[in-house]
């Protein structure tokens, strides 16, 4: 049976600042659509992406498709795309009217991104935050044009929440402990659940990072501020639902999930643990020992999340 559904999760304002070329356009449609299984199977849309930094110079012009997908029993939102470029601007386009929304100055718009490792957590939470802070000064135009407007958005990963070396020196089995390092055991998720409480009831906090260099978090490095109203905190675990992990994942008003081949994935790990100076025996250990169990445990928890994004390899072509 065909059926008509209106769509209006990506946003678009016609009163931008920026020149158009510099966000990817997605405005709110009516989609005709085939309901089968109680799965919502929507057309292609056609979008023509330019990246944000065509404005210094570059002629670059490439059309891409996006392509949003919706389950209506389980209400998970799917986006890919040929780029993982386009995903990002749509990601952002997505969040920013959060951040204008703001009613009191604590406020948060706090969203959760897992993933296996070698997902791209990180760069995909990078890209959206400088895209969102890029997007942020149409919304701010009543400002003085002379003056900067603040950003709005920060990236929080959930790597400092680390135990330190010397808590895992402290286990039962230190061996054990430093082999499988990255596991859920090996974080301290009361400490990182009292930092989102704390984001949430007094609307800043710091937070620690990690330093790879080290081995060990780095405390109060981390500032999210009064100003910055949208959050993305990425890491492996953020949406388990085990014990207190269970409450982190409560604390999100979204949850993303990056949907990755398990395979290409560790093989992206592989690749890093031997950048860092691991041979490749020992890479390939840690990743079978290690990395890939992690691994199998976080896809399991993609089914808790309300966006999933498919993962492609490249950026911009």
């Amino acid at each position: 049976m065909m059926m008509k559904m209106e769509v209006s999760s990506f946003y678009y304002s016609r009163n931008s600042q920026f020149p158009p070329s510099d966000i990817l356009v997605l405005q709110k449609k009516n989609f005709h659509y085939w309901k089968q299984h109680d799965t919502l199977h929507f057309s292609r849309i056609k979008c023509v992406f330019r990246p944000l930094y065509a404005q210094r110079g570059y002629k670059l012009q490439k059309h891409y498709h996006l392509q949003v997908s919706c389950s209506k029993k389980s209400e998970t939102m799917v986006v890919e795309a040929g780029c993982m470029g386009a995903i990002y601007d749509s990601l952002a386009a997505r969040l920013v009217p959060n951040a204008a929304a703001a009613s009191s100055p604590n406020f948060k718009y706090i969203v959760g991104l897992a993933g296996p490792p070698g997902a791209g957590k990180s760069t995909l939470a990078s890209e959206v935050v400088q895209r969102v802070n890029k997007l942020w000064p149409e919304k701010v135009s009543s400002m003085d044009s002379q003056v900067q407007p603040p950003e709005v958005a920060i990236v929080l990963p959930m790597d400092g929440f680390h135990l330190y070396r010397k808590q895992l020196d402290a286990m039962e089995n230190p061996e054990e402990a430093h082999a499988r390092r990255g596991a859920p055991w090996t974080f301290n998720p009361d400490l990182f659940l009292q930092c989102l409480k704390t984001l949430r009831n007094e609307g800043s906090v710091y937070a620690p990072s990690f330093d790879h260099g080290v081995g060990d978090p780095i405390e109060d490095d981390i500032f999210v501020s009064l100003q910055h109203k949208i959050l993305v905190v990425e890491g492996n675990y953020v949406l388990l639902e085990d014990g207190v992990w269970k409450e982190v994942s409560s604390m999100f008003d979204e949850k993303w999930f990056i949907d990755v081949d398990l395979e290409k994935a560790m093989h992206r790990v592989l690749k890093r643990h031997i950048s860092t100076g691991k041979t490749p025996d020992v890479a390939k250990w840690r990743v079978d020992y290690n990395d890939q169990p992690n691994a199998e445990l976080v896809i399991k928890s993609k089914k808790n999340a309300d966006l999933i994004i498919k993962s492609v390899d490249f950026i911009q072509s």
